[in-house]
C-alpha cells in the first residue's frame, strides 16, 4: 500500500499510526531505519515514536535491534466485537464443520470494500489457500466475499462494481454484469459458490451469518479441492454451521432466512 508523505500538519497520533502501518505480512520485522524509510518520517522522529510505542507495548524490540508488532495491540484488538466475540461464538461450529468436511473452514466480515478474515481452520491435506487471519482480500472472487457483498447496501455494491475487478484466474468474474448475476444467485439460494476464481485448484462454498437484528454480519465458508468435492454437497453443511453461529449471536431466524 502506498504511503502518503507526512506533512507538518500531521498529528502525533497520525505519525504513530504511520509507524504501525509500516509493518505488513511481507515485512513483519523492521529496523529503525527501515521504519523511517517506509513511513517517510525523519529518523529522529521515527526513533522517538518507536521508543514511545515500544514503551507502551505496541512494538517489541528484539536483542538485535529489530522491531515487531507487540502483543499489547493484539490485546486491544481482541476487544473488537466483530473480532473476538464473533470468533468465540463461531469456533464450536467452525470446528464441527472442519471435522465433518476435513477441509479449510473460514469466517470473514466485510470492512468497507474488502473481506477481512476473522478465523481460519486448516484441514488435513486440504487445498492451499491464500488467506490468513486478519488478512484482507477482494470481495468478488471469494465465496465469503460474494455473500457479504450480496447483502451489503446498494451503495457499497456499486462502489465495488465501479472499480476495476482483478482477474486472479481465467474463471474470475471480471465484469459488473457477471458479478450482479452471481449476487442475485446468492440471495436466491442462500449460498455462494466460488469456483476456481482465486486459484485454479480451489473452490469455496459460503453462507451468511446473521446478527441479533437479523442482518448479515459475517460469512462462513469451506474451501476445498475444485476437482474432488461437489459444492452442492457442501452447501447444506455450511448453511447448518452458519445458522448455528447466527443463533449463538442472538439471531431469530425464520424459515426464509439462511
Amino acid at each position: 500500500m502506498q504511503r502518503r508523505a507526512p506533512t507538518d500538519s500531521c498529528s502525533v497520533t497520525a505519525r504513530a499510526l504511520q509507524v504501525l502501518e509500516a509493518f505488513t505480512p511481507d515485512r513483519p520485522v523492521l529496523r529503525l531505519a527501515e521504519i523511517s524509510r517506509h513511513t517517510g518520517l525523519p529518523l529522529t522522529t521515527t526513533h522517538r515514536l518507536v521508543k514511545e510505542l515500544a514503551g507502551w507495548g505496541a512494538l517489541e524490540r528484539e536483542p538485535d535491534g529489530l522491531y515487531r508488532i507487540g502483543l499489547r495491540l493484539w490485546e486491544i484488538a481482541s476487544l473488537a466485537p466483530r473480532g473476538l466475540g464473533l470468533r468465540e461464538a463461531a469456533l464450536p461450529y467452525l470446528s464441527d464443520l472442519g471435522h465433518i468436511t476435513r477441509e479449510n473452514v473460514q469466517l470473514a466480515v466485510r470492512e468497507e470494500l474488502s473481506v477481512v478474515y476473522v478465523e481460519r481452520l486448516a484441514g488435513r491435506d486440504a487445498v492451499r489457500v491464500l488467506t490468513r487471519v486478519g488478512g484482507r482480500f477482494d470481495l468478488t472472487p471469494t465465496g465469503v466475499g460474494l455473500v457479504l457483498l450480496a447483502h451489503a447496501p446498494r451503495e457499497i455494491q456499486e462502489r465495488v462494481l465501479s472499480r476495476p475487478l482483478v482477474r486472479h484466474t481465467e474463471k474470475t468474474l471480471c465484469t459488473p454484469d457477471e458479478v450482479r448475476r452471481a449476487l442475485a444467485e446468492v440471495r436466491r439460494t442462500g449460498v455462494a459458490i466460488s469456483d476456481r476464481q482465486v486459484t485454479m485448484d480451489a473452490m469455496s462454498v459460503a453462507a451468511p451469518v446473521y446478527g441479533p437484528d437479523n442482518t448479515v454480519v459475517s460469512a462462513v465458508s469451506v474451501v476445498a479441492h475444485a476437482d474432488a468435492v461437489n459444492p452442492h454437497a457442501l452447501a447444506p453443511l455450511v448453511q447448518v454451521a452458519a445458522r448455528g453461529i447466527s443463533r449463538s449471536l442472538g439471531a431469530r431466524l425464520r424459515s426464509s432466512v439462511a
